[in-house]
This record gives C-alpha cells, structure tokens and sequence, in this order.
C-alpha cells in the first residue's frame, strides 16, 4: 500500500505513481497486487513459442541431414515441417492471439486444410484432401458455430458473417465437384446444406435482430 501525500489518499496497488495527480507515492505497507499480472503468463506464453520454433527447427534440420544421408524419403522432411509449421500457427495464432474464437477456427481450419492439400500432393495427390478434408472443415466450423451461438445467447447475431462465409465454402465445393475437382461429391453436398440450413435457420427464427445484423454489417 502506497499513500500520495499531495492529493491526501491511499493507493491499494502497487503503483509508483498516483492515478490522480502522477506524484510518487510513499510506501506504507507491503499488499499484494490488487490486479492480476497478465504481463507474466504472457511472457511465459512467448518464451514457450520460441522454444518451440527452435526445437522445431533443429528436427528439421536432422531430418534434413537424415534424409540426405540415408534413404529415407524426402516426404518424411517434407511432412513434418508441414506439421510442425502449423503447430507453431496454433501457438502464435491461437493461445497468442486476441482474436476471437470463430475468427481462430476458421482461420486456423482454412490453414488446415492447405496444409492437407499440400500433403496430398506430395504423396502423389489421391484427391482425399479435396473430397474428405475440405468438406470436414466446414462442417466443424459449422458445428463451433453453433456452439457458440449456444454459448453466446445475447450476441448470436454476431454469427451471421461466419455462416454466409461457410455458405460461399460450401458452394465452392459443389462448383469444386460439378467441374471434376471433387470425385466423391456426397460429403460435399452433405456441408453445404448443412450451412444453407443454418443460415435459413438463423435468418427466420432470429427475426428481426438478424434482418439488423445484416443491415449493420452490409450497410443497407
């Protein structure tokens, strides 16, 4: 605890100087501080990720020079930089991140799924990534959608831009599997109804507040 002799209060936290008039304050008693010190889990956060990057980095490396010097295949490299890279996006992206929790999972979903395609091609592209992976990841953002509309009951509205964002994955996969990119279209099919049905879904039984979502977020 620390006193301001000009302005004549006590101060609880363990400031320098007074929230009133910048004087130094006096120390009186030794309190503990009244506010959580976010400052220390982040810095540990941090210090985390780069031990990460680093450890990353040096199995990298010895795969590299494995890979090099013996026969093992260049896809073994390949694929584990891939998964450690992500693991590395999830660390900054995720647990660093102030973004919100739609905002990380499409994103970090999307990530995903490149990262997937990626894989596929460099075993000699099956199509799995495009005609299992890519529909996966819109019916699991659609399924934390949901989650957090349930969570966040006051503010579901919010929501609305995510979903017309699955609606446009969704169609993008149907056009992926009328052109011949996709071979198996079921699943395909499966996700973009399913974000149809939840658009339609939110739209009427929202009403009135999602009519406004819209109109506030597209400025009509």
């Amino acid at each position: 605890m620390s006193k301001c002799r000009q302005c004549n209060i006590e101060v609880l936290d363990e400031t320098e100087r007074c929230p009133l008039c910048n004087t130094v304050l006096e120390p009186t008693i030794e309190v503990e501080n009244m506010y959580p010190n976010i400052r220390v889990k982040s810095k540990k956060l941090v210090f985390f990720s780069r031990v990460y990057l680093f450890l990353a980095a040096v199995i990298e490396i010895i795969l590299f020079n494995v890979c090099l010097l013996s026969d093992v295949q260049w896809l073994v490299f390949i694929i584990c930089g891939l998964v450690l890279l992500f693991g590395y996006i999830v660390i900054k992206y995720a647990i660093l991140g102030t973004s919100g929790y739609i905002v990380k999972t499409v994103v970090l979903t999307v990530i995903a799924v490149i990262m997937f395609v990626a894989i596929d091609f460099s075993v000699g592209y099956n199509g799995w990534s495009v005609n299992y992976v890519l529909p996966s990841g819109i019916l699991l953002i659609d399924a934390v959608i949901v989650l957090l509309m349930m969570i966040n009951r006051k503010n579901w509205q919010s929501y609305l831009i995510a979903q017309i964002f699955m609606v446009i994955c969704g169609l993008a996969a149907v056009v992926l599997s009328a052109i011949g990119i996709i071979t198996h279209p079921m699943l395909s099919i499966v996700a973009f109804d399913a974000s149809v049905i939840l658009l339609l879904g939110t739209m009427i039984i929202g009403g009135r507040r999602a009519r406004v979502e819209l109109k506030r977020r597209f400025h009509i």
